[in-house]
């Protein structure tokens, strides 16, 4: 009797303590596959975004939105693709935008833009895609596409159109520039139609302004004043010079190096 009392008291602690490890298993496991669920939930864009102005906000800032996002002051998300309205106020994402932003200003702060940012000041901070139309408007990476505004401002590779009253670009421009005052400052490719245009690396195409220079001229140049370093072209204007004085360095009317 003795012993199946032992016996007793010693196997039934181990069932017990068996049985106890199975269920926290169970349990743990159906946690760590909730947990996993709520985070692939939360991974998920949302369709729609309302805000006042970030914290006060439907969605996280952290999350991103695919579909309408409408804000009075000011809303943050990660990735947004669809329309984005801010009646009073600034769009910003910290990831890439595909769509429509329209608001007072429109940031995408460190990823891709691919649609038309409309506002009074649009700035992307890697590559943009579309149309930007605003008073100042802001690409840090490259762009294809158009500028219009004011004060248009590119420092990656330019392919397309800027057209404003002071339009800039640090890389490579392939296209058209229009306005009071066209600068680029890498190779150049296309047109500058203008009062002042400053191309500091070498241009091949068309300058037409009051003033126009080219460190390198391969093309036309047409205005009160022309000068280039060097001229494989025509230049007509009332004042031209031509820096590597083949076969005149500076001529009235016309000059010409080919």
């Amino acid at each position: 009797m003795r012993v199946g009392i032992t016996k007793g008291i010693i196997v039934s602690p181990i069932r017990r303590k068996k049985g106890g490890t199975m269920g926290k298993r169970v349990i743990l496991v159906l946690l760590l596959v909730l947990g996993l669920t709520g985070i692939v939930r939360a991974a998920e864009p949302k369709f729609l975004q309302l805000a006042l102005f970030n914290p006060y906000q439907l969605v996280p800032d952290d999350q991103s939105i695919k579909g309408v996002r409408l804000s009075l002051f000011y809303t943050v998300n990660k990735d947004v693709a669809g329309f984005s309205l801010a009646f009073l106020g600034v769009n910003r994402a910290t990831g890439d935008v595909q769509g429509v932003e329209w608001g007072l200003a429109n940031w995408v702060a460190a990823g891709n833009m691919y649609g038309w940012q409309g506002g009074i000041a649009n700035l992307c901070g890697k590559r943009f895609v579309g149309l930007q139309n605003g008073w100042l408007n802001i690409t840090q990476g490259d762009f294809t596409g158009a500028q219009l505004g004011l004060v248009n401002w590119t420092e990656g590779f330019f392919h397309g159109w800027q057209h404003g009253a002071f339009n800039y670009t640090v890389g490579r421009f392939v296209g058209l520039q229009s306005g009071l005052v066209n600068i680029s400052k890498g190779q150049t490719s296309g047109a500058n139609l203008g009062a002042v245009n400053y191309a500091e690396g070498s241009f091949k195409g068309f300058q037409g302004g009051l003033f126009n220079y080219a460190d390198k001229m391969e093309g036309f140049q047409l205005g009160l004043v022309n000068y280039t370093k060097s001229l494989n072209g025509l230049q007509i204007g009332l004042g031209n010079y031509n820096g590597n004085k083949k076969p005149f360095e500076i001529m009235v009317i016309a000059n010409w190096s080919f």
